[in-house]
């Protein structure tokens, strides 16, 4: 009996925790993404702050869309892949296997890039 009650009171503290207004919602969400953040890594850290973004009206992509500082998270995952393979093959010269995988990370960019028209470096 104690064991649920605490549940519930835990429950309704989580609830009641944060209530933001739209506005107050959008200034956290471009806060995050200025610390550089993808949208759905805001999202997992507003969750764990008790801020749940489908209780709101515009999804995160959309409103860093308005703010024009989106990036497509799938780009720069694999940008970041992308730059990890590259300076360890410049370390690791003899690794074959390395400079294929870092050719086939680039072609993924490539297509990506090309798909969500993102102008080329």
């Amino acid at each position: 009996m104690e064991k649920t009650k605490k549940k519930t009171e835990e429950t309704e503290k989580k609830a009641t925790q944060k209530q933001l207004s739209q506005l107050e919602f959008e200034k956290k969400v471009v806060e995050l993404a200025e610390k550089g953040f993808t949208s759905e890594k805001i999202g997992e850290e507003l969750r764990q702050q008790g801020i749940h973004p489908k209780d709101f009206s515009k999804k995160i992509s959309r409103i860093l869309k308005e703010k024009k500082i989106y990036t497509n998270p799938d780009l720069k995952n694999i940008e970041k892949k992308l730059d990890n393979l590259t300076k360890h093959h410049e370390s690791n010269k003899q690794d074959k296997r390395a400079k294929r995988e870092k050719d086939r990370i680039f072609s993924q960019v490539r297509k990506l890039k090309m798909y969500f028209k993102v102008p080329l470096k």
